[in-house]
């Protein structure tokens, strides 16, 4: 570090940015109209440096952060940004993962300077955004069915909101007061950034404030190349497989060699299967982004994370392939499901060289869960979207929690009473699913049953993994138990496959068990 940069100022900083960011996130929370962002808070914050480089995020959603610098180098790539703008878009092959994350990115511009010295972002999970099934996250065979895709343009120009790209975007979603009221939302949570960026420039001065943004992300790069550094030099492999993509291809291999060379990792993904029919690819933003999540997790827990914490890493994907996926192939479930699998695998070959820093597999899927149709009550239409929780991996220190959200998601539940009252839906049960860690000398958590009744006819879509093989355990540790979907209809149970969409009826019950953790040490006698 530079003799230039006091480490007092430098912490102080840190928290500065950090707690803007949070404030954000606050904001959103608050003034977001659905439950998915309100209750489960899906949705991330982050502020970005002039060169559209991370400087701080709130502690939010990994796979929406480690993705959204290459949104905000797309919406800087392809505008001329004035005081008062706001730039969306969701295209995922144009900086977005897949079409339901909305990231909308605002410039914070000075006095002094005539371009953007900063800007600020945040992204949210829209519970519909158009497409051929209700919440926007179903069984896809090319993007075009997914929903609306909005290359990067702009919706605020000069402090006014352009009301006639609002009305296009309203008018191709099954919900758009919702949206509407969750794009405002959005767009608070940036003016909240912007006052409070605009006032510690003021405070410490423009010069003062970018002098410590770039110090921070050069002080994360170095704590990583330390940390690599202690990782022995030498060649790791590891690989695991994708249950299907809901359309016939099955066992899609990820594949990963990882490269310790001194401060530096090399992850080399080429070998992973070929981009498939079905909605799980994912763009390269998600292998990133699972790469940058794997790593952090080796750091202390209050370690700046920034994109200094990428110049370290070196990703190699293949165009055409499940982790880099091309125009115009679906890319739903990449973001939640696929991501998962990739921290699975470059967590299995860093077990082979640090066995004792990495925890057996967590449950290694979203159970992402999509309902719609029209709401008796008020005979509107609505779109119900949840992920559900599972058991972590247990690890040599101790065992896996049970029943949480794991790696590249950061959400809640969605409460009991705010589900019923939003939705025509009834549940039936919510519980840990008992018995459903893997054994071993730490035991994994246990996953999740969540029962849910059908007030009306409804579209159902599940995108679920580890139906097929349950998550692995470490160093003599037994695997999680496999999730299972099952349809209760006049009192006897239909096994529902891991993706599935089809229409349900009245009264129809829909029971998700969640995966267990993986045990990690042999099981004492």
């Amino acid at each position: 570090m530079s003799k230039a940069i006091n480490p007092v100022r430098l912490e102080i900083f840190h928290n500065r940015f950090r707690s803007i960011a949070e404030e954000m996130g606050v904001a959103l929370k608050r003034t977001a109209f659905s439950p998915n962002i309100k209750e489960r808070r899906d949705f991330s914050c982050g502020i970005f440096a002039g060169d559209g480089g991370l400087v701080a995020q709130a502690a939010h959603i990994p796979v929406h952060l480690g993705s959204m610098p290459l949104s905000v180098d797309s919406a800087i790539a392809s505008t001329s940004f004035s005081p008062g703008d706001m730039v969306l878009l969701n295209d995922p092959f144009a900086g977005g993962t897949h079409l339901p994350d909305m990231t909308v990115v605002a410039p914070v511009f000075s006095k002094e300077e005539k371009e953007p010295v900063f800007f600020v972002a945040n992204r949210a999970h829209h519970a519909d955004v158009g497409g051929s099934a209700p919440g926007s996250m179903s069984l896809s065979e090319t993007i075009f069915q997914e929903g609306l895709i909005l290359p990067p343009v702009k919706i605020w120009e000069k402090g006014q909101i352009k009301k006639d790209l609002m009305e296009v975007i309203l008018k191709n979603v099954r919900t758009p007061s919702e949206r509407e009221g969750d794009f405002e939302a959005q767009f608070m949570a940036n003016l909240t950034g912007i006052r409070r960026l605009k006032e510690l420039i003021t405070e410490q001065s423009l010069k003062e404030v970018q002098t410590y943004s770039q110090a921070l992300r050069d002080y994360s790069e170095k704590l990583l190349r330390r940390t690599i550094s202690r990782i022995p030099s030498g060649n790791y492999s590891f690989q695991d497989f994708l249950d299907d993509d809901g359309l016939g291809t099955e066992d899609i291999k990820i594949d990963l060699k990882l490269t310790i060379d001194g401060e530096e990792a090399l992850l080399d993904f080429s070998d992973s299967a070929a981009q498939v029919k079905g909605s799980i690819n994912a763009v390269r933003a998600i292998t990133l982004s699972a790469v940058l999540y794997c790593f952090r997790c080796l750091l202390p827990p209050d370690t700046p994370t920034n994109d200094g914490l990428l110049r370290p890493l070196h990703v190699k994907t293949r165009r055409g392939s499940i982790l880099d996926a091309e125009h115009p192939s679906a890319v739903a479930g990449g973001n939640v499901e696929t991501s998962q699998r990739i921290v699975d695998v470059v967590l299995g070959a860093l077990a082979r060289a640090i066995p004792e820093k990495i925890p057996a597999a967590s449950q290694g899927t979203m159970n992402n869960l999509s309902v719609g149709g029209i709401d008796p009550r008020n005979n509107q239409p609505f779109t119900y979207y949840e992920t559900l929780g599972g058991g972590m991996g247990a690890s040599r220190e101790k065992n896996g929690e049970k029943g949480i959200h794991s790696h590249m998601t950061n959400t809640l539940n969605t409460p009991i009473e705010a589900l019923e009252s939003s939705y025509p839906l009834l549940v039936r049960e919510y519980a840990f699913r008992r018995g459903s860690g893997g054994d071993g000398t730490k035991k994994g958590g246990e996953g999740l049953v969540r029962e849910l009744e059908l007030l009306c006819d409804a579209q159902v879509s599940i995108l679920s993994e580890r139906r097929r093989s349950g998550p692995y355990g470490l160093e003599g540790g037994n695997p999680g138990k496999t999730g299972e979907n099952l349809l209760v209809r006049n009192g006897s149970r239909e096994k529902l496959p891991g993706k599935f969409a089809r229409e349900m009826k009245k009264g129809d019950v829909l029971r998700i068990e969640t995966p267990g953790g993986g045990g990690y040490g042999p099981k004492e006698a």
